[in-house]
């Protein structure tokens, strides 16, 4: 069943009145035909079971048959601050963490990164990657489209950490995964998570200084992970702690 979001206002008490580039996607893409059944969801979280009833070149109007209950959100909101990888591996990141139930992303400018970003550039990919957010929040029937931020320095990037409950560093650990079980087993449900993943040359000691007195250090194993796979790792273990 496909998916599509569309804000609250388009939403009455029997239809849903879809907008935009999906409405070309539905039409000549997918080719759907009036009957078809969609999942649409809001941009507040809302969920509903529906069936196409008119299709025009400028909207699709879909009937609601339920509204749902089901929630497939995390019950906390975690944040990733990504340190910019090379090429094209944040569009990749950025799929995954949708997929695995990331609240927001936020690329970091950090001393090891290699790729660089001016304003100009720094717009177009972020156009980019919310659309990659945005299929993979469909593709995973995500309730709520994580949204991409513009890229942060590391010092602004720390202090948006200090506004959220619980800050996590996969760094070396001379404890290894036992301190690691003993930080994820302690977060409770609805407090807010960020994840701090450095880029392919690593934090510099200066930044885990930094960090130091305010996040918790973690490991992630005895392996060596890719900038690409560390944070999907630290995803992937909330998940087996945090959702029922």
């Amino acid at each position: 069943m496909y998916q599509f979001f569309v804000e609250d206002a388009q939403i009455s008490s029997t239809d849903v009145v879809i907008e935009g580039s999906d409405v070309n996607h539905i039409k000549n893409v997918l080719r759907m035909k009036c009957g078809e059944r969609i999942r649409i969801s809001s941009t507040k979280g809302r969920n509903f079971y529906c069936t196409v009833a008119e299709i025009t070149a400028e909207f699709v109007r879909a009937d609601i048959v339920e509204e749902l209950e089901e929630n497939t959100e995390l019950p906390n909101q975690i944040y990733l601050f990504q340190g910019l990888p090379k090429s094209d591996k944040m569009e990749l990141i950025i799929q995954k963490a949708v997929e695995l139930g990331v609240h927001e992303i936020i690329p970091v400018a950090m001393k090891n990164c290699v790729a660089k970003l001016d304003d100009k550039k720094a717009a177009a990919k972020i156009a980019r990657w919310q659309e990659i957010a945005k299929s993979a929040a469909k593709q995973s029937k995500r309730s709520l489209v994580p949204e991409v931020q513009m890229p942060l320095t590391y010092k602004l990037a720390v202090q948006k950490a200090k506004e959220l409950d619980v800050v996590l560093v996969p760094y070396e650990n001379e404890r290894g995964m036992q301190a690691t079980r003993e930080v994820l087993s302690a977060i409770k449900k609805g407090q807010s998570i960020g994840i701090f993943i450095g880029p392919e040359g690593g934090f510099d000691q200066a930044e885990i200084e930094l960090v130091r007195e305010d996040a918790h250090l973690i490991s992630l194993g005895n392996r060596i992970l890719r900038t690409e796979t560390a944070g999907l790792a630290t995803l992937s273990m909330l998940i087996y702690q945090l959702e029922v």
